[in-house]
C-alpha cells in the first residue's frame, strides 16, 4: 500500500480536529456555556472597542478555557471507559483534571477584569 503523502495526512487530521469540536460543541454542556459565554464576551469587546493587545488577552483566555475543557472531557471519557465502576484513583484523576479548569478560567475571569474594570469605572 503506497504511503499517503505529508498533505493529505495533515488535511485528514484537520479534518479530525474539526470532528472533535464539533462533538466537544454538540455534546458536552459544560463547552456550551463557554462557547455562550466567549460570545457575550466577544460582543462586549466590539461593544467596548477593545484594543489589539486586549482582543489578544481575551481571545487567548477563550481558547485556554475551552482547549483545557476539552482535553478534561477527553480524560474523563477515557477514565470511565478504563474503570466504570467508583475508584478513588479515577475520582482522583478527573479532580485533577477539572481543577485544571478551574485554573484556566480564574485566570480568565481576571484577565476580563483588567480589561473591562476601567471601561465600566
Amino acid at each position: 500500500m503506497p504511503k499517503e503523502s505529508f498533505l493529505k495526512n495533515r488535511i485528514r487530521s484537520v479534518g479530525f480536529a474539526f470532528k472533535g469540536m464539533f462533538l466537544l460543541l454538540r455534546t458536552e454542556a459544560s463547552i456550551q456555556i463557554q462557547f455562550v459565554i466567549a460570545l457575550i464576551m466577544t460582543g462586549v469587546g466590539f461593544y467596548f472597542e477593545i484594543s489589539p493587545t486586549e482582543w489578544a488577552m481575551q481571545l487567548f483566555a477563550i481558547g485556554m478555557v475551552m482547549g483545557v475543557e476539552g482535553i478534561n472531557t477527553a480524560i474523563e471519557k477515557i477514565a470511565d471507559y478504563i474503570q466504570p465502576e467508583n475508584d478513588p484513583k479515577i475520582g482522583f484523576i478527573k479532580d485533577v483534571s477539572a481543577g485544571a479548569v478551574m485554573i484556566v478560567s480564574l485566570i480568565a475571569c481576571i484577565i476580563g477584569v483588567i480589561i473591562y474594570a476601567p471601561k465600566l469605572a
